[in-house]
């Protein structure tokens, strides 16, 4: 919207989530921002969940947005990204970044997209319609790398962006996908401004390779 911008916050260490919703209470009354400002958050996880646990986490997890008036029950406008460290896990959900909007006349238009893996949204469940499940050899993750990519261009164009209008993509996998740097990634423009690789598993078991993006203007840490 005019006149208004996103700001994301990193913290030096993720914090456990509760923890972490207070951090973005203190934040926003700080910023003198309603909650409803809230609008993207980063969370590392101890390990991939089963379908039925990443359920039952995102039932606990949509309890505060409803209690911050953001979700309606239906509708969920908070971009997330929630993945899982192989190294040096958390040993439960955690905050690792958090972002909010504030008024700024002039504005550059910002925007954040959430974490897409390489299975299609709107399914009964993940494991029927993975993307090459299993498959981790050389061409299996081509395919995956491809349909990610695929699936935040069409999230950039519902928001009218483009690559080019990105200031950060970041990836999520164990595994080597440097094959698919230059011929897939790079040559799509999804890496104009760098790429960050984070050796993280996505959320749910059998999911291999994730991606999100943002094109924000002011990014900030907060420390220990």
């Amino acid at each position: 919207m005019p006149g208004h911008r996103i700001v994301r916050v990193r913290l030096a260490r993720p914090v456990p989530l509760a923890e972490g919703f207070r951090r973005i209470e203190k934040a926003l009354r700080e910023a003198e921002r309603p909650l409803t400002a809230f609008c993207a958050c980063e969370l590392r996880s101890p390990a991939p969940f089963t379908e039925a646990g990443f359920r039952a986490f995102n039932e606990l997890y949509a309890e505060t947005l409803q209690r911050w008036s953001i979700f309606d029950g239906h509708t969920n406008p908070v971009a997330r990204s929630n993945v899982c460290p192989t190294a040096n896990p958390p040993s439960e959900p955690s905050l690792h970044a958090f972002a909010y909007t504030e008024r700024v006349e002039n504005a550059e238009a910002s925007f954040i997209v959430s974490g897409g893996a390489e299975a299609p949204e709107g399914k009964t469940n993940y494991r029927d319609h993975i993307v090459r499940r299993g498959d981790i050899g050389a061409e299996g993750l081509r395919e995956k790398v491809r349909y990610v990519l695929a699936v935040m261009e069409s999230r950039l164009g519902a928001l009218g962006f483009q690559w080019k209008d990105t200031t950060a993509t970041q990836v999520y996998t164990i595994h080597n996908f440097y094959p698919t740097f230059s011929n897939e990634i790079v040559a799509r423009g999804a890496a104009h401004s760098g790429l960050t690789w984070h050796y993280c598993r996505p959320p749910v078991i059998d999911l291999e390779y994730e991606m999100d993006c943002r094109g924000v203007f002011d990014e900030r840490v907060l420390p220990f």
